[in-house]
């Protein structure tokens, strides 16, 4: 080899230690996508919602990662995590380990709490089980997730050569509060929602969803013996109530199987109240709510902790006082600890909670539960580990680290995105917002469109390269919303009187009806708690929040939407058969893959494997299903369309089926018109699964809805898409109803016909409203952070 091409060969090795090389990526909608990414820099994507941005960052370059990381663990210990397949590429080269930060959320448990989800609950418990006086033990003590409990058992010991068993004694000193068993409320149950009395169990008396008599629950109640199922409930005898209301785990025989039965109180407490109500599906939340009051638990007040735990105290502050402080104010009364026997037990822990205030968390407290965090919030305290790390060549992943922010609060993220990629990290994220795009090293634009239009790479470059690209993204990076020349005249007003929810201060505040209002502030404000708190639940109120959509991989856009049941009557019509056949989860299924369209081999303790099914070829039904056809198609072609030309196919023609267009309409107004009707769930973003929601909520049966509530809708949008989604609301709003948005996005401040501005600060320095008026009046006033940060934007 010449010297040449031997210092050519070094200088590629080289580079090739300084880059990420993607070569033929095909997850999902990826079109053979290739390029190389450079290291120790923050590399933005960017593409409208569909394009392929999370499928290229997340689905392949990150899950490949993770992937080669779980192999170096022994096969015993890949036995107990999750198996990850290899994503669909040909090569991936320069790989660091990969650390996720998304917006999923922190978990649904009620027992778990901002503190418990971190580290900061352990190190206080430790904290006061070393200084809490009186002292009550360990800091098993002082967690509510432990109960205390005592008894005796049997244990084997040696004695002169001989294994002998020996009885002793045991107990468990925890700090669950035994009342409400660590979860800081208890329940009142309605027993009427439960039951009609008037009624025979036969006779279909229970009302609790999936207690059907023709199912297994009433097969055991039928044949428990404990009760004639053909008498009415208001004659049954005091034991005969006990035992259908309270009786523990028992087991029966019904028909010659044993089976355990359980009275309708403790069932009830483990299927549904053990978790948190927003996990629940849709119609057992709604029995949920219709049936359970929720009320602070009278023993210890809400704070989930015994007596003893309460009673120990750190200079007059109990730990319950502590979770239920404010992390800033938690942060400053621990800078006044000063006890050199837990020096670095104190220093870890005060760093934690520096790092809420700086990742301006630091309104929350450590009682809260994590099941209220919005997807933003939720992000940020999964970054708040990595902060103080001293790993270097890292892989950060972000999606969307702005969802949430405030204006004020985006240079901060800003600040904390260029300090990890300093520290000699690499950045990747996934965003929409201007403001961070303006930071990249590297900007990576995919699409030209979404979903089949999509998957390609249509610019890689630098930030002033993406503005004179002329791609979507390029075209609108300097978009900057007008203030409207007039406003909308309210039709009334919705009152909101004494609001308290959370670090709402007792405000009162008339919310106008039949125009667009925007509800604005800092993150921490109380905007959330004050609308959700005091307007979402009432009549005539349709709320769409950021919690996410239950479902399996089974569950698409089609089945959620209420679609897919119009579909299958206009086929069963056309064709004079049973609907159940154009489901792929009833009578239509595939027989050798039961509907999945995929066969799934388990591998053990290695990446299980999914193969498109031999027999139905991924299309999910039986051959004799397909035979059928309605406007020329067969289902599993109609389910393969995009929303939008499904819309054109159900509105004309042969074809025309007025419920199923209506429900497309909306899909498409809500800029879902790319997404498959078959798509699983499990592959839509986070902006996509809350837009779905909307156009699902805006079709919903029963009644018209008078005020729809939605928070923060342009979520995952394109800067591109937002004018689609302005159009949206006004057509609502012109349509006779009412809109209130939770929003940081300044297009949709400018737009708005009133603005309802939450502050000053977050947590116990905001909860109170700052300005009420129009867009106009709060650009002139600039008396807000949100005034300022508007009138800048509109001055660009």
């Amino acid at each position: 080899m010449s010297t040449a091409a031997a210092a050519g060969t070094a200088a590629h090795d080289a580079d090739s230690h300084d880059l990420i090389r993607v070569l033929g990526a095909r997850e999902n909608n990826l079109k053979d996508v290739s390029l190389e990414l450079p290291k120790r820099r923050l590399t933005v994507f960017t593409g409208v919602s569909g394009s392929g941005k999370s499928s290229l960052v997340f689905s392949t370059i990150a899950a490949e990662s993770q992937r080669l990381i779980n192999e170096t663990y022994s096969a015993f210990l890949q036995g107990f995590m999750p198996t990850l397949a290899r994503p669909d590429v040909d090569l991936l080269e320069g790989l660091t380990t990969a650390i996720i930060i998304d917006q999923e959320r922190i978990g649904a448990d009620p027992r778990s709490t901002v503190g418990t989800a971190t580290d900061a609950n352990a190190l206080l418990r430790i904290l006061f089980s070393r200084l809490g006086d009186p002292h009550i033990g360990s800091s098993q003590a002082y967690s509510f997730n432990v109960a205390s409990i005592s008894g005796a058992g049997a244990v084997s010991v040696q004695r002169g050569g001989e294994t002998v068993k020996e009885r002793r004694s045991f107990s468990i000193t925890g700090g669950m509060c035994p009342r409400c068993e660590g979860r800081g409320s208890v329940t009142d149950i309605d027993l009427s929602a439960l039951y009609d009395d008037t009624k025979s169990l036969n006779e279909g008396a229970i009302r609790i969803p999936g207690y059907s008599m023709d199912g297994w629950y009433g097969r055991i109640f039928r044949g428990s013996g404990f009760f004639d199922p053909d008498k009415p409930i208001r004659a049954y005898t005091k034991r005969e109530l006990r035992d259908l209301l309270h009786r523990e785990p028992t087991r029966v025989k019904v028909d010659g199987i044993n089976l355990t039965y359980e009275g309708l109180l403790p069932r009830i407490q483990k299927s549904y109240l053990s978790k948190d109500v927003d996990s629940l599906q849709p119609h057992i939340r709604a029995f949920v709510e219709r049936a359970v009051t929720f009320t602070t638990c009278p023993e210890c007040d809400g704070t989930r902790l015994s007596e003893a735990a309460r009673s120990s105290k750190i200079d007059g502050v109990s730990i319950a006082d502590a979770c239920r402080m404010q992390i800033s104010d938690l942060a400053a009364w621990l800078q006044d600890l000063d006890e050199p026997s837990v020096a670095p037990l104190l220093s870890t822990l005060r760093r934690s909670l520096d790092s809420f205030v700086e990742i301006g968390l630091g309104y929350l407290s450590l009682e809260r539960p994590s099941g209220t965090l919005s997807g933003g919030e939720a992000q940020r305290i999964k970054m708040i580990r990595h902060l103080g790390s001293s790993l270097t060549d890292v892989t950060y992943v972000f999606d969307e680290p702005t969802v949430g922010l405030h204006p004020h609060d985006i240079q901060r993220m800003n600040e904390l995105l260029l300090r990890l990629r300093d520290k000699g990290n690499t950045v990747l994220v996934v965003e929409h917002k201007p403001e961070t795009i303006a930071i990249a090293d590297h900007v990576v634009d995919l699409g030209p469109g979404a979903g089949a239009a999509g998957g390609t790479i249509c610019f890689q470059g630098t930030v002033e390269g993406l503005r004179a690209s002329g791609t979507l993204t390029g075209r609108h990076l300097d978009d900057r919303a007008t203030l409207k020349p007039s406003v909308r005249t309210p039709t009334g007003v919705l009152p909101i009187r004494g609001a308290t929810a959370h670090n709402v201060r007792d405000v009162d505040v008339d919310i106008p009806l039949g125009v667009l209002v925007a509800v604005t502030g800092v993150a921490g404000s109380g905007k959330s708690s004050l609308i959700h708190g005091s307007v979402s639940g009432r009549d005539g109120v349709v709320s769409v929040d950021q919690s996410g959509i239950r479902g399996s991989r089974r569950s698409n856009p089609a089945t959620y939407t209420g679609l897919l049941e119009p579909i299958r009557k206009a086929f069963a019509k056309a064709n004079g058969v049973k609907p159940a056949l154009f489901s792929a989860n009833s009578e239509g299924a595939c027989p050798n893959c039961n509907g999945a369209g995929v066969v799934y081999t388990d591998l053990a303790m290695m990446a299980g494997v999914s193969t498109p099914c031999e027999v139905c070829e991924g299309k999910r039904f039986d051959a004799s299903v397909l035979e059928y056809r309605f406007g020329g198609r067969d289902i599993s072609e109609v389910l393969a369309m995009s929303a939008a030309d499904a819309l054109e196919f159900f509105g004309s023609g042969d074809a025309r089926t007025p419920a199923a267009h209506t429900v497309l309409a909306r899909l498409v107004d809500v800029g879902l018109g790319y997404l498959s009707l078959g798509q699983p769930l499990t592959t839509l973003s986070g902006g996509e699964r809350q837009r779905l929601k909307l156009a699902a909520r805006m079709v919903e049966k029963g009644g018209d809805p008078a005020v729809y509530v939605l928070d923060e809708p342009t979520t995952g949008l394109h800067l591109a898409d937002v004018a689609q989604l302005l159009a949206l609301l006004d057509r609502l709003v012109d349509s006779g109803r009412s809109v209130i948005v939770i929003e940081h996005h300044q297009a949709v401040m400018a737009h708005a016909d009133w603005i309802i501005d939450l502050g000053p600060g977050a947590g116990h320095d905001g909860g109170r409203v700052v300005f009420e008026g129009t867009p106009t009046d709060l650009v002139a006033a600039r008396s807000t952070l949100t005034g300022e940060h508007l009138a800048a934007y509109l001055a660009r």
